[in-house]
């Protein structure tokens, strides 16, 4: 089940990052799809779908470069850098995706901008005296 379900989510990436098509997502997405953000952000099939179509348009040319795909049951997790075009801002992606009867049910997605992340590495480190 785990090499099924980490194929579902490369199946259903693929179209999207090949040819921005976003279209080609919707079948893999179930009816009650919910994808999340860190805070409170969520949204539906539709609201997501309506998202990533929008973000395309000023993310044209972005380049995806995925590192680690991993499935461990019913969750796959994608590491991955994307960039735009021109040596523009790179930012490191975390998502994980849960699969149910076949389809993706639900997504979680941690976005770092790389430019950022000597200052996040200290956030834990006790305050000097």
């Amino acid at each position: 089940m785990t090499t099924e379900n980490k194929n579902v989510v490369q199946r259903a990436l693929a179209g999207l990052i090949e040819t921005g098509d976003v279209d080609a997502l919707a079948p893999f997405l179930s009816d009650d799809f919910v994808h999340r953000r860190p805070g409170t952000t969520t949204s539906t099939k539709v609201e997501w779908l309506a998202a990533v179509r929008a973000a395309l348009v000023p993310l044209a040319g972005m380049q995806v470069e995925i590192h680690q795909v991993l499935a461990d049951g019913d969750h796959v997790m994608m590491y991955s850098r994307r960039s735009l075009p021109d040596a523009g801002p790179e930012i490191a992606v975390v998502d994980i995706w849960r699969i149910d009867d076949g389809l993706i049910a639900e997504a979680w997605e941690i976005i770092e901008p790389v430019a950022q992340v000597a200052a996040n590495l200290v956030w834990w480190e006790p305050a000097q005296r």
